[in-house]
């Protein structure tokens, strides 16, 4: 079968003299992202050989704990919607919508 089109993603992330990151900026052509910058980033891969995750987790050193947190809770209730999507489990997604809840709650995100 032909590949008809391709599409890449570029991640590039800048090190300090300690190599801890100070600058992340992404692209997606088909996205029409061009070297934009970010303040952390999340990367899971599925290594279906070896039936794991791999995963890299990358934040600047400038950004800020309260910020890190709204990140980790969109991420979850973003990871919530998605396994929706691909299992159709509705239980376990509404399991994980209450714990988003809850750790918002715990965190004072919501008012």
């Amino acid at each position: 079968m032909a590949k008809l089109h391709t599409s890449e993603i570029t991640l590039k992330v800048g090190l300090d003299e300690n190599r801890v990151p100070e600058e992340l900026t992404w692209s997606a052509q088909d996205g029409g992202i061009d070297n934009e910058q970010a303040k952390a980033m999340l990367l899971s891969v599925w290594d279906s050989k070896n039936r794991e995750s791999l995963k890299i987790d990358l934040w600047t050193k400038d950004m800020p704990v309260d910020e890190m947190k709204i990140f980790f809770h969109q991420t979850l209730v973003s990871l919530s919607d998605t396994f929706m999507k691909a299992t159709q489990d509705e239980k376990m997604t509404a399991t994980m919508k209450d714990f988003c809840d809850y750790f918002a709650e715990k965190l004072e995100l919501k008012q």
